[in-house]
């Protein structure tokens, strides 16, 4: 699999494969995973190095990472290191002069950014958090109630309930003026900002110079009671007061192409941040701007061990899972209905598989399943991007840095939604109890769960916290949307759903 037409993307790049000269997302992600197998097992890595048909056979190996993970704490911590030191070796930053490795370009000095401040227009104070379900805002009670029928439908798990009620219960944990908040892919459809810029926050926003994310993030920070401070090219002459909600030439900052800039710049606010790493891109730009926001958020947690990173994981991966979740998904499997299992036997072994088969027995004394729940049409670059995330929060943690990774649900944003199949697979989703999200239900969600990790003493994500095993960060708060309640592996039945769905879509008069 080759990057596309584009051989030399300016910026964070694939590494050039030494015998056909091009840039090679299979090769970089093999040898990114065979290095992280390779920390425990030769077996293992020799495996992934063998596969040829990539495409076809990443899902085996993602999966296998996360078994070998489970041996014991040291192993998944092992295997994180080495992931993210071949990631650093195998990605470059590519400019006019070649290619440098990516530790080398942060090193040197590019066109430095500016800073413009912006504030909010809102004297208002904090708003009240609410979450809005299905065309109804929710809050106290109400909102309480709907928590609890989440987690009684196996949509969330009640870790994330338990946080929740936390956040409802500690309305002054929404008073924001005291954090900094560096926001990388500010715009992000299902991201948090619309949130943050009501709760006083000060907000440090990294998106591509371009009018739609930028008219996006200047609507939501000029209604809030915020501070907005944004990057701007130092040659630009971009003024607060010539800005009326729309863009101007100058303003934002390229993660792709000015990683180092941008690392600079965040470090040159000289107080701990809060970094959000947000953004998405289509194919193998997701991976590039992950490499990115990981650059980055290593960076500034060396620079200052106070800054806190954050991510929102993907529930379309491999995850291991407590014994509690694993016993209730094989005992769905085994008590479903007889209907169900007629339906199966002609499909074949590979519709309506089962999607927890087995528990794992951990170093520490526990046991743990895993759910499977990638989804093939995503593709290996996708997984890589989020599974770089997982690796890095992993690593941070470990060393005694605070790192937030909480999994939120599947979300109708555009950039999902824009693929046929999966957008036909969400339509058809709960017929298989899987409920898919709103991106204005996720963000209000999720913003309120990155609050509670800040706030809450006891929150997972706290280095000082311990756990039994470095997969528990996130195992807590999961909402996952059903897809760890399914007593299928979810890539089976996803071709009935989205035939399900397709009907919903297209034929007339059918509703859902």
């Amino acid at each position: 699999m080759q990057s596309g037409p584009e051989q030399d993307p300016e910026g964070i790049a694939f590494p050039r494969d030494p015998s056909s000269g091009r840039r090679s997302t299979s090769e970089a992600s093999r040898h990114i995973l065979a290095a992280a197998a390779g920390a425990v097992s030769d077996e293992a890595a020799e495996a992934i190095r063998q596969t040829r048909n990539w495409r076809k056979g990443y899902v085996d190996h993602f999966r296998r990472l996360v078994e070998l993970g489970l041996t014991s704490p040291e192993a998944a911590v092992a295997i994180a290191r080495a992931a993210l030191d071949a990631t650093r070796r195998e990605f470059v930053f590519h400019s006019a002069d070649g290619d440098l490795g990516i530790n080398a370009a942060v090193a040197q000095p590019q066109d430095e950014l500016t800073t413009l401040t912006i504030d909010g227009r809102s004297t208002e104070g904090p708003a009240p958090w609410a979450v809005p379900v299905d065309g109804e805002w929710l809050s106290g009670d109400r909102l309480r109630v709907q928590l609890e029928r989440w987690v009684f439908r196996g949509v969330m798990e009640p870790s994330a309930a338990d946080a929740l009620h936390r956040c409802l219960d500690n309305p002054d944990w929404f008073d924001l003026s005291d954090r900094t908040f560096a926001l990388l892919g500010a715009a992000s459809e299902a991201g948090p900002l619309g949130w943050l810029a009501r709760w006083r926050a000060r907000l440090v926003a990294i998106d591509v110079p371009a009018a739609g994310p930028w008219n996006r993030i200047l609507r939501k920070v000029r209604q809030g009671n915020g501070v907005l401070h944004a990057p701007v090219a130092a040659n630009a002459r971009v003024r607060a007061q010539d800005l009326h909600d729309s863009w101007q030439e100058g303003l934002g900052a390229n993660l792709l192409t000015q990683a180092p800039a941008i690392t600079r710049w965040l470090a040159g606010f000289g107080t701990p941040l809060d970094v959000g790493c947000l953004a998405y891109l289509d194919g193998e730009k997701h991976t590039r701007v992950s490499v990115a926001m990981d650059t980055i958020a290593d960076a500034l947690q060396r620079d200052n061990p106070d800054t806190t990173i954050a991510y929102m994981a993907t529930p379309t991966d491999s995850f291991a899972v407590p014994d509690s979740v694993a016993g209730r998904v094989m005992t769905a499997w085994q008590e479903r209905s007889v209907l169900k299992k007629a339906v199966q036997w002609p499909l074949g072994r590979h519709a309506f598989a089962p999607g927890i088969t087995r528990k794992y027995e951990c170093s520490n004394g526990k046991r743990y399943g895993i759910v499977d729940s990638t989804i093939t049409q995503q593709g290996p670059n996708y997984a890589l991007a989020k599974r770089l995330q997982q690796w890095r929060a992993t690593v941070s943690r470990a060393d005694g840095r605070h790192a937030v990774m909480n999994i939120a649900p599947s979300t109708t944003t555009r950039s999902v939604t824009s693929n046929p199949a999966l957008a036909a697979g969400f339509a058809g989703a709960d017929l298989f109890n899987v409920e898919v999200f709103a991106p204005e239900t996720t963000n209000a969600l999720m913003a309120a769960l990155w609050v509670h990790e800040l706030r809450y003493g006891k929150a997972a994500s706290r280095p000082e916290t311990t756990l039994d095993h470095p997969f528990e960060l996130f195992m807590d708060n999961a909402i996952h949307g059903g897809l760890w309640s399914v007593p299928y592996l979810p890539r089976t039945v996803l071709p009935f759903a989205a035939a399900a769905g397709f009907m919903r879509q297209h034929l007339p008069g059918h509703k859902r």
